[in-house]
This record gives C-alpha cells, sequence and structure tokens, in this order.
C-alpha cells in the first residue's frame, strides 16, 4: 500500500506546493535479480563496473557479476577483507579502481557501498544500479551519501540511484542484526515526523503531511511485522526493505533529510564520529538509532512534563559560555568538532536575539507542540517492549559507550546540523540538562 501512495505521488502537484518527483525503478521481491540482464539491456550496457565487498560479493556478487556477464564486458572490484569505512580512503580507492569507459555502475551491498557507489556515479555521470544485500538503512533511494570528512560525519549531495533490486531471497539470508538494524533505521521516522512538524511551527521550516503520511504508512507496516524478522518471514523482510526505501524516496520527495531523520540520527553520529577519532566501540546505524529514538523517547516524556519559563530561558541562554562549550566539544569529538565550531560561525544559533524570537514562538506555540508529541510519539515502554522482543539495544551501554557520556553526546547534537532537533528545543527551553 505504501508503495502504492509512493508512486501515485509521483510527479504530481501536492497541496504543499511542490510537485514531487522521484525516477527510481523499483524491482523488489522474490527472484528479481533475474532481471538484471534485462534491465542492463534497456541502457543499452557494453561495459558494466560492480563495485562489492568481501562479504557482499558472496552475498550476491558473484551472481549479479555472472548475470552482467550475459551481455556486457564485467569490471569488477571488490574491497579488501575488513570493515569497508564510508571515508576518504575508500572513496579514493573505489575511484582508482574505476573504469571510466564503463556504461553503467552497479553497487553490491547496502550503506557504505551503496553510499560510495552513488558518489561514482555522480561523478561520472553513468547510471547507478544498486542490488540490496540486506534491509538495513534508508539510503538505497536517497539522493545523498552518508559519509566521514575530515572527522564529521556529513550527508554528502551524491544522486539517487536509477535502478533499486531488492531481491527477497537473498536480503533474507542477510545477518539478522543487520536486519535489526534495518528495523532501527525505520523506528526513527517516530521522532523524525514529530520534529519536522515541531520545526514547522518553530521556524516556519518546509513541511509536507503527504511525504509525512508516506513514511506513518511505511512505519506502521513495519512494526507490524517485526515479529517476523527473527524468522526471516518474507513478508517482514520485504516489509522492511520497502520501508527503507521509501525512506529515501522521502527525502528526495521532501528535498530534504527531514522524513527520515532528527535528533537520534545525530545521537548516532557522535557514537560514529568518537569511533573515528579515538577508535571507541560502535555499531551498525541502525542500532545506534535505535537507541537514540529510546533515549529521545524518554527526553520528549520529560519534555512534555515541564512548564516553560521565559525568564528561566532567558537566563540560560545569556548565561551560556560558548567558548566553555567549543572546549567540551573538543574533548568529546577531537577534531571533528572543528567544522561544527565553524558551522555556529555562520549559523549563529546561539544569538541572544534569535533565541528570543524562537522562544517567544514556542511559547506562543506550547499547546501545538506538545499535541504534535502527542499524536506522533509512541510511548517508551512501548518502544522497550519492541526493542526487547527483537533483543535489539535500547542504551549506549550496549554497544561499549558509557552512559555517562550521555549528557554530554546530547547537547552535542544540536551542532551537528543546521537542523532544528529536541537539544535545540531543550536548548531554547533552558532545559537541555534537565533532559538527559
Amino acid at each position: 500500500m505504501s508503495l502504492e501512495l509512493l508512486q501515485n505521488m509521483n510527479g504530481k502537484a501536492c497541496p504543499c506546493g511542490k510537485a514531487h518527483r522521484f525516477d527510481t525503478q523499483l524491482h523488489i521481491g522474490a527472484g528479481v535479480l533475474a532481471r538484471l540482464p534485462e534491465i542492463l539491456q534497456s541502457y543499452a550496457a557494453k561495459t558494466v563496473f560492480v563495485l562489492s565487498d568481501d562479504n557482499t560479493y558472496r552475498a550476491a556478487g558473484e551472481k549479479v557479476c555472472a548475470l552482467a556477464a550475459q551481455s556486457a564486458k564485467v569490471v569488477s572490484y571488490c574491497f579488501p577483507e575488513g570493515p569497508v569505512e564510508p571515508d576518504e580512503k575508500s572513496v579514493g580507492s573505489a575511484f582508482m579502481h574505476f573504469d571510466s569507459k564503463c556504461d553503467v555502475v552497479i553497487g553490491v551491498g547496502s550503506g557504505v557501498i551503496n553510499d560510495i557507489g552513488k558518489i561514482l556515479s555522480c561523478h561520472s555521470g553513468k547510471p547507478y544500479i544498486i542490488v540490496a544485500t540486506a534491509p538495513s538503512m534508508d539510503g538505497y533511494a536517497s539522493a545523498s551519501s552518508s559519509m566521514t570528512r575530515d572527522g564529521l560525519k556529513i550527508s554528502l549531495p551524491s544522486k539517487s540511484a536509477d535502478v533499486i533490486i531488492g531481491d527477497t531471497d537473498v536480503l533474507c539470508q542477510a545477518p539478522m542484526h543487520m536486519m535489526k538494524s534495518g528495523l532501527g533505521d525505520m523506528i526513527a521516522k517516530y521522532i523524525s515526523i514529530c520534529e519536522w512538524r515541531i520545526s514547522h511551527i518553530i521556524t516556519g521550516e518546509y513541511y509536507c503531511e503527504e511525504v509525512a503520511n508516506l513514511i506513518r504508512i511505511a512505519l506502521k507496516r513495519c512494526t507490524d511485522h517485526a515479529q517476523g524478522l527473527l524468522r526471516r518471514d518474507p513478508d517482514a523482510v520485504q516489509a522492511v526493505f520497502e520501508g527503507l526505501v521509501i525512506g529515501g524516496v522521502a527525502m528526495n520527495y521532501a528535498g530534504l533529510s527531514r522524513p527520515a531523520s532528527g535528533v537520534e540520527h545525530y545521537i548516532s553520529h557522535v557514537v560514529d564520529m568518537r569511533a573515528v577519532e579515538f577508535g571507541t566501540p560502535m555499531d551498525l546505524h541502525g542500532i545506534q538509532c535505535a537507541i537514540g529514538t529510546a533515549v529521545a523517547l524518554s527526553a520528549y516524556e520529560k519534555l512534555a512534563k515541564i512548564t516553560p519559563n521565559r525568564e528561566k530561558a532567558l537566563a540560560y541562554a545569556k548565561a551560556f559560555d560558548k567558548a566553555t562549550w567549543e572546549k567540551e566539544l573538543r574533548q568529546l569529538l577531537g577534531k571533528g568538532a572543528e567544522p561544527m565550531i565553524a558551522l555556529e560561525e555562520k549559523e549563529q544559533k546561539y544569538d541572544l536575539s534569535a533565541h528570543q524570537m524562537r522562544l517567544e514562538i514556542i511559547l506562543e506555540n506550547w499547546q501545538n507542540i506538545l499535541e504534535v508529541m502527542d499524536q506522533e510519539l509512541p510511548a517508551k515502554a512501548q518502544l522497550d517492549s519492541l526493542l526487547t522482543a527483537l533483543d535489539i539495544p535500547s542504551t549506549l551501554d550496549a554497544i561499549g559507550t558509557p552512559t555517562a557520556l550521555l549528557p554530554q553526546i546530547f547537547r552535542a547534537t544540536k551542532d551537528i546540523r543546521d537542523k532544528y532537533v529536541l537539544s535545540r528545543l531543550g536548548w531554547d527551553l533552558g532545559v537541555l540538562d534537565e533532559l538527559i
């Protein structure tokens, strides 16, 4: 149903004022990988470049190369054994092995391989096909790549895939932890939609109810089928994969990442950045997003019990010591803090006059904000029950990040992007430290 709604919106005028457009071909279901030769023929491809890693080559890459070879010359690059990091080194390695004479780029994998494949396609101008090997994250259909650049986690503009192949015969064989990660990335959408609406109220940011509803429907289908993941039930795996694809399409429709990520993603980004800088533990993106969602729901429940106080908020902002906070950021993130500090020099969110303007809007619309929270967010206990049933971690301790760091991590989320999220609302109200 959600895929049908997605297609029905494609290219049509929307009440939000945009004509949402999505041109990616979707091939999702059992046995759809067999369509690859026909797809390549539609591009008149004579040479294809296949990108994979050691694991994804075994999962589907060998079969992809054999199918592609039926109609085209195949140039394949498989990253050496070991984790492929989403950074400058991996992108550079892919480009150095890239055949510029190829007609089509094919990525075989999930998060990192897909992100690098989209960058290759974007800069070479070649069509891009992603053959998914796990329902693990929502970047399959997005027009950006989640990368680490100079130690900072960024969304690097790239392009959407031209074709997405999600063969459930392949997806159902993915490691269970990756399937759980995909569900975790979907669960995060509770927070993203809530914060998108709140930002629309406070900052006037663009918002589309039709796009938001796409996410809600896909999210419900995922949670309704969640228990089936543990049995590798094809319907459950397909529900999660389709939900993740819809998340990427929703970002394209909206022209921003709002429909799919909020403060919970930023908690994950901080964990990633610390891992890059200090070698500390990290987990799959979606697992960290599930933890971030649990953290955010707990904070939202505290926020709902707070009565905003103008004097308290103004005093908090006035007492805020930017230099002290920059020192804390550097201690938490090392050199990854520098781009965040530079962003604030442009953004000036801590400016007292800008803060006062936001505060007045918050106070005037507080009941509306509470209603949005009530409409969009599940109870923390409900989420805990789901995560427990699927054995998905709900605390940072569970992935090796001390809970003692949570206050600093949460405070840092307000500085990662120019995006209004829960931690910024907490700062504006002068209650940031009370939420965690």
